[in-house]
Parts: C-alpha cells; sequence; structure tokens
C-alpha cells in the first residue's frame, strides 16, 4: 500500500505525469519500487502456499515468509525513499530472489516425489 501511495503522490498536481513516468527519474523510480513487488510476491505467495498445502514444517514457512518480508523492506525503501541507498537495493532484491529460488526447487522435490 505504501509503494502505491508513494506512486500516487508523485502523479498528483500540475505538470506531473498522470499516466507513465513522463521522462521523471523519480517518478520512474517509485513506479519500478511498486512494479517489482507486484512482479515477484505474488508468486512467491503461491509457492508458499503450495508448500505449506504439501506440509513443509510451519518453521520452514516462516523462514522463507521473514526473508521474503525483509527483502521486500529494504528493496521498497531503497527504491521509493531514497536515490542512492544501493546496499537495500541489492540485499532486497537478493533476498527477495532467495525464496523464490528456495520455494520453486522444493516445489520441484514435493512434485518429483509424487511421481
Amino acid at each position: 500500500m505504501v509503494l502505491s501511495v508513494k506512486v500516487v503522490q508523485a502523479r498528483v498536481g500540475p505538470g506531473n505525469p498522470s499516466l507513465g513516468d513522463g521522462g521523471d527519474p523519480k517518478v520512474l523510480r517509485l513506479m519500478r519500487g511498486h512494479a517489482n513487488f507486484s512482479e515477484y510476491v505474488p508468486l512467491i505467495l503461491v509457492l508458499m502456499g503450495l508448500l505449506e498445502l504439501n506440509g513443509l514444517p510451519t518453521w520452514a514457512l516462516h523462514g522463507l515468509g521473514a526473508t521474503l518480508l525483509a527483502g521486500r523492506l529494504l528493496h521498497g525503501y531503497a527504491l521509493s525513499f531514497t536515490q542512492g541507498f544501493v546496499f537495500g537495493r541489492s540485499a532486497g532484491i537478493a533476498l527477495t530472489l532467495l525464496p523464490l529460488l528456495v520455494g520453486g526447487g522444493l516445489c520441484l522435490y514435493h512434485g518429483v516425489q509424487g511421481l
């Protein structure tokens, strides 16, 4: 929600782009922070749901979720609230890709086991 509000705030007012980024690097950065969240989080949540249905232990699901949360907070902060927080952006995407890779791998493992 916070990422959406930041994009909307950047588009309000005379001269601000109502659609797209209008060539403004700040608006583009805000839009990418929101879009990046939308691109990764739903898929990871679906993977986690499938893993829960396959009996993955609660501690493992919490670990995946906590890693995702930390990654999204770092990345969202880096893109939507700062201009040069490279560590937040890099660590954020790494902490987002980790549950994607682990969750995907575990789903494949459970799928192959069921064959």
